[in-house]
């Protein structure tokens, strides 16, 4: 892998990216154990949920710039 320094604007991108959505991944796993829960807490499924909503908008954005706009 590239060191910091030579990675393209583009590379630092998608490898924030692909941390984004493993956080997203982890955040999903743990929302689904907390749920499976007899007595789950529900202010921290509440919480957790807003984090994976606020990481899937963080995810949007990224792709948004790394997909070039095409006008057809």
């Amino acid at each position: 892998m590239k060191i910091l320094s030579e990675m393209s604007h583009k590379d630092v991108l998608k490898v924030e990216l692909i941390y984004l959505r493993e956080t997203h991944r982890d955040l999903d796993y743990a929302i689904e154990a907390l749920h499976s829960k007899v007595n789950s807490d529900l202010l921290s499924l509440k919480r957790l949920k807003r984090n994976e909503l606020a990481l899937k908008d963080k995810i949007a954005r990224l792709e948004d710039k790394l997909t070039p706009d095409i006008i057809a």
